[in-house]
C-alpha cells in the first residue's frame, strides 16, 4: 500500500481509496466538496512523489507544473507527500546586491541567497520588511539566464514596503523573502501558440521574465507585449525591449500611453484597449495579464470574448493592499 504524508504524519492508503479518503478517515481535515474532480476544492499538491495523470484531469497546466492534483480523483501508486496550497510559509534569507533605478519611481532590487530558490519566471515572492509586515512582488528574473532574483518595486507615498525599499534598504543588507507562488509563468506546451502580453506599470516584471523565459525555450509562436501607463515618462524597460524585439522575429513590443501627451514611438490608448484592437481573434491563443486590477479584469473578459479559453489566460492583478505595488 502507498504512503501518504501529510502535515508530518503517515497514512497508508488502501488499494483504490483516493488520497481524499484515505485522509479524511483519518480526521485530516481537506476542503472538499463534489468529490468528483469538478469543484476542484480538494486541490492538493504533492511536494514528492509522482501523482497520476487522472488526478490532474481539468486542471490549468500551470497548475499540472508545480504538482498539484485533485485529492478526490487521485488514486496514488506510489507514496507521496502532500500538502494544501496554503500550508506553511518557508522563509529564505537573501542579500541586497544591487538597486538600479529603471525609472523615477521603479527600481530594481536584485538579490543574491546561500541556496538556490526554486521558482519559474513570472511568479512572485513575498518581501519581509519585518516579521509582520511583507509585500508580494513578481520575479522579472529567469533561472536559467539570471544570476540574481530581479524585483521591479514602485515607490508608492503610503507604500510600508516599497519606501523602505526605496530609502532604507542598502547594498549588502540581509533580507527575508518567501518560497515563490503564482500560476502566471510559461509553460512548454504552448510553444506553438501566439502570445499576447499585457501589463501597466511594474506588471511588465513578471512579463518580462516570461517573456525571456519563452524565448530561451525556442517558441514557436508569435510574442506580442503591450505595456501602458498614463505617461510616457512611467514607461520603463524601453530600450531593453526594443533591442530584445530587434533580436527576436517572433517577438513584438508596444508601449502605450493613455494619456493626452503620446510622443512618437508610443500607442495611445489604455493597453488592453490598444491590445484587443489590434489583436481582434484570440482562438488558439495564450494570453498573459499582469498589473491594475481594473486592467487585468477587463482584458481577461474581452480576451474570453475575442476567442481566448479560459484555460490559456493567465491572469496576475496587482491589489494595492496586497500585492507587489505596496
Amino acid at each position: 500500500m502507498p504512503g501518504i504524508t501529510c502535515g508530518g504524519q503517515l497514512y497508508q492508503c488502501k488499494e483504490q481509496e483516493s488520497v481524499l479518503d484515505c485522509l479524511t478517515a483519518h480526521d485530516v481535515e481537506i476542503p472538499s466538496s463534489c468529490r468528483s474532480g469538478i469543484c476542484q476544492t480538494c486541490l492538493m499538491r504533492a511536494t514528492k512523489g509522482k501523482v497520476p495523470a487522472s488526478a490532474q484531469s481539468g486542471l490549468k497546466n500551470t497548475l499540472v507544473a508545480q504538482n498539484y492534483f485533485l485529492a478526490c480523483s487521485c488514486y496514488p501508486n506510489v507514496d507521496l507527500e502532500v500538502t494544501l496550497p496554503a500550508q506553511g510559509t518557508i522563509k529564505f534569507s537573501a542579500v541586497v546586491v544591487e538597486l538600479n533605478p529603471l525609472s523615477t519611481e521603479v527600481v530594481c532590487l536584485k538579490l543574491s541567497l546561500d541556496k538556490d530558490l526554486e521558482y519559474k519566471a513570472g511568479q512572485f515572492i513575498n518581501l519581509f520588511k519585518d516579521k509582520n509586515t511583507s509585500r508580494p512582488y513578481s520575479l522579472a528574473s529567469v533561472p536559467e539566464i539570471d544570476e540574481h532574483l530581479q524585483l521591479h518595486v514602485r515607490k508608492l507615498p503610503d507604500g510600508l514596503v516599497s519606501q523602505w525599499v526605496h530609502g532604507e534598504l542598502k547594498v549588502g543588507d540581509v533580507v527575508e523573502i518567501s518560497a515563490a507562488a503564482g500560476d502566471c509563468f510559461y509553460v512548454p506546451d504552448i510553444s506553438n501558440n501566439n502570445l499576447l502580453l499585457m501589463a501597466t506599470g511594474t506588471g511588465l516584471a513578471p512579463l518580462y521574465g516570461i517573456i525571456r523565459d519563452a524565448l530561451l525555450q525556442g517558441h514557436k509562436g508569435g510574442i506580442k507585449l503591450y505595456h501602458g501607463s498614463n505617461t510616457a515618462e512611467s514607461i520603463y524597460f524601453k530600450e531593453e525591449l526594443v533591442s530584445l524585439s530587434n533580436q527576436h522575429k517572433n517577438f513584438i513590443y508596444k508601449p502605450c500611453v493613455s494619456g493626452n501627451n503620446v510622443p512618437k514611438g508610443f500607442s495611445a490608448g489604455r493597453v488592453n484597449e490598444v491590445a484587443l484592437n489590434e489583436n481582434q481573434d484570440l482562438a488558439g491563443w495564450s494570453v498573459f495579464l499582469c498589473g491594475h486590477p481594473e486592467m487585468v479584469a477587463n482584458a481577461k473578459r474581452d480576451s474570453y470574448l475575442a476567442g481566448a479559453s479560459m484555460n490559456n489566460i493567465y491572469a496576475d492583478p496587482f491589489v494595492i493592499s496586497a500585492r507587489a505595488n505596496t
